[in-house]
């Protein structure tokens, strides 16, 4: 069986067609991967919780008397500390010397920077020793029914 003219040129018509939408989609397809991270990055992300609403961090078992522990407020670290019974305080886990994140220096019963060596007061947030500017800012606690709340920075901050 012989092949006729318009046979013969069928197939390559598909196949230019194949291509050509190959190439079509792989174009847009790079044009999404570089339009989208652009928009999402400039586009604000929306947040369950407003700013000001106090977030629960844990049930005050969950903070015995000398010790810490670092959570997420509103996106950003924040130190909890229990330095007495019943006294916890929560401080910007952010440290304003170069934006390191603190820990508890539970032998020195201090907030600890390990970037340079600077400690704050546990208590307070003003800073004991090292190259801090200044300390960290302290949150709202509040303790209900047994939960630990933190709520909005109380925006004072205490120098060393």
């Amino acid at each position: 069986m012989a092949q006729t003219a318009s046979d013969m040129n069928s197939a390559p018509i598909m196949r230019r067609g194949f291509i050509q939408f190959l190439l079509g989609f792989s174009v847009i397809s790079t044009v999404v991967g570089i339009v989208y991270p652009v928009v999402s990055y400039l586009l604000p992300k929306s947040t369950k919780t407003g700013a000001g609403d106090p977030v629960e961090v844990g049930k005050v078992e969950d903070f015995p008397v000398n010790t810490s522990k670092v959570v997420p407020v509103n996106d950003k670290p924040v130190i909890i500390v229990n330095t007495k019974a019943g006294n916890i305080k929560a401080f910007s886990a952010i440290c304003p010397h170069l934006g390191c994140i603190v820990t508890w220096e539970a032998r020195k019963g201090s907030i600890f920077c390990p970037c340079h060596d600077g400690f704050f007061n546990p208590v307070t947030g003003a800073v004991v020793s090292g190259p801090p500017p200044r300390g960290l800012p302290e949150y709202e606690v509040a303790v209900k029914e047994g939960k630990v709340l933190i709520g909005k920075p109380l925006g004072q901050l205490y120098g060393g």
